[in-house]
């Protein structure tokens, strides 16, 4: 089994940053690809990032390329999102996930093998 937590959401203006972090543990975490989904208020959970064990490999949904970036520390056991130049329709809960090897991306929500509960972001404009 995997743990996922989420931590690093808030509250912050339209063209600010954020980093979510997003601690991984139990005793299958070896080797899987790390994403993240969102799920804004009313609406349906969507891919946003993802990335491979390595690192080697990543990919992101068109809605965020080039503000936002994935990374992980394999040491720390922890997956990263910065989030730049945010906008209010960036306002969601944003979930960590966690699967075996590399799926094709974009993933689904119930196609993954671990799922977090989230930490609420909210850009006010």
């Amino acid at each position: 089994q995997v743990q996922l937590v989420e931590s690093g959401g808030g509250l912050v203006q339209a063209g600010g940053s954020l980093r979510l972090s997003c601690a991984v543990s139990g005793r299958t975490w070896g080797r899987c690809a790390l994403g993240w989904f969102r799920q804004a208020p009313g609406g349906e959970r969507e891919f946003v990032a993802a990335i491979s064990w390595s690192g080697s490999s990543t990919y992101y949904a068109d809605s965020v390329k080039g503000r936002f970036t994935i990374s992980r520390d394999n040491a720390k056991n922890t997956v990263y999102l910065q989030m730049n130049s945010l906008k209010p329709e960036d306002t969601a809960n944003y979930l960590c996930a966690a699967t075996a090897g590399w799926p094709q991306p974009p993933w689904y929500w119930y196609g993954v093998d671990y799922r977090g509960k989230g930490t609420l972001v909210t850009v006010s404009s």
